[in-house]
């Protein structure tokens, strides 16, 4: 077997090993439920990252491939041109085939899969793989955010997971605006790693003088924000984000509820925990950064702000290799300039999601991956504390639509000026 091939072999092993891990500690009742039509059963995630190496890798090979009847309609999520499917919002209604009938469905897959790199296959399927499993940690990743919104919804407040003490080394930095130069830049994809279709061509674009805030917007910044009564302020909401605000009565992040003594806890992947103040700020829409900015005489930073900025320091940060599962406080070890800029939070940008100059989508059903959903959503960059560390890259466009709040999402200021 090629060296390539013997490493694509162990990260397809290793990546679907990690979501049998993610797996573990639930029961097939935990991992049926549906709380709500964005938030999809744990049974189906397992289920519907198989289905892709199913419908995209092995019945394009020779050898012929017996498929798992009614599965092709059970288990594919949006993909027009592949066929009918069950409707998102009923998928918790899938309480068969049982849970051990998926992870058999996995096992069957995967040893296609592993016999394909014994008996070999065409190099232009490489790509196919690749995006399979970048395809399968972007589900770890909504696996993890999906459980917690169930698990929220259940009155008891059960745990994913033990809670795990802070960092005994809490880094306190004052807080300020970090300048960059007007100029011409190159964003998007560079180089020959993997990249999804979304992130290309690069391409140059044009930046006036900017300032990023080098910290994240933290609770203790939020609740400044609520105190001076800003989800009452129709001046610091768009037209839609206040109508949202009204007809759900925001008053707090997601998840956030008031304490007996006056405090804040929050339901997170380990239980109902005391809201952390100094951690960056969760699980807010692109409403709520927008109006947050406008409070403190700010806007959100554009994507290619952003990037511009990210690409001059490290990818690094507390991803969901740690395992912790919820933004922590500034630690001792971050870098600056602009901390915690990887990890922690997906940062809401004010780009619309939109192509990039000269993009296209790919031939076939693959095509409708990213590029069908570039209308009416916002990019986010970064990743967060629950996105594997080796899927971000400085060129990864996230992308939510600006009412979602679901997903592990906060926010860095921005404004204008720069060198001076």
């Amino acid at each position: 077997m090629p060296t390539d091939e013997v490493s694509l072999a162990s990260r397809y092993q290793a990546v679907r090993q990690e979501t049998l891990r993610l797996a573990a500690p639930l029961s097939e009742a935990d991992l049926t439920i549906q709380a709500a039509e964005f938030a999809s059963p744990g049974k189906w995630h397992l289920a519907h990252a198989t289905w892709f190496f199913e419908e995209f890798f092995l019945t394009q090979l020779p050898k012929p491939w017996q498929r798992t009847n009614g599965f092709d309609y059970l288990f594919n999520s949006y993909y027009e041109a592949v066929g009918e499917r069950h409707p998102r919002e009923q998928r918790g209604l899938i309480t068969r085939p049982s849970l051990e009938e998926v992870l058999d469905y996995r096992q069957r897959v995967d040893r296609a899969v592993m016999q394909a790199f014994e008996d070999g296959f065409e190099t232009t399927l490489h790509a196919i793989l690749e995006l399979g499993l970048h395809h399968e940690q972007q589900h770890q990743e909504l696996f993890l955010t999906d459980m917690l919104y169930h698990f929220a919804q259940n009155p008891l407040q059960p745990a994913y997971q033990p809670a795990t003490p802070l960092p005994q080394t809490i880094t306190v930095i004052p807080s300020g605006m970090v300048s960059f130069e007007e100029g011409l830049y190159a964003i998007g994809h560079e180089g020959e790693g993997f990249g999804f279709d979304n992130e290309f061509p690069r391409h140059k674009i044009y930046l006036q003088p900017f300032r990023l805030s080098s910290h994240l917007v933290t609770n203790a910044d939020w609740m400044a924000f609520m105190e001076d009564g800003c989800y009452e302020n129709p001046l610091l909401w768009l037209s839609d984000g206040w109508t949202q605000v009204q007809r759900e009565q925001w008053r707090m992040p997601l998840y956030w509820q008031k304490t007996a003594s006056g405090g804040f806890s929050a339901m997170t992947l380990s239980g109902l925990q005391p809201v952390i103040p100094t951690a960056p700020v969760t699980h807010i829409s692109y409403f709520e950064a927008d109006a947050y900015a406008r409070w403190a005489g700010k806007r959100l930073p554009r994507e290619a702000e952003w990037e511009v900025a990210a690409a001059q320091q490290p990818i690094a940060g507390h991803f969901a290799d740690r395992r912790r599962y919820r933004p922590q406080p500034l630690a001792g070890s971050e870098e600056g300039p602009l901390f915690q800029l990887y990890g922690d939070v997906w940062e809401w940008t004010a780009s619309p999601y939109q192509g990039y100059p000269g993009f296209k989508v790919s031939e076939g059903a693959v095509g409708e991956y990213n590029g069908k959903f570039m209308n009416n959503q916002y990019v986010l960059r970064g990743g967060s504390c629950v996105t594997p560390a080796n899927h971000i890259r400085t060129a990864y466009r996230n992308f939510f639509y600006p009412h979602q709040r679901w997903q592990f999402t906060g926010l860095r200021l921005a404004d204008d000026g720069g060198i001076s």
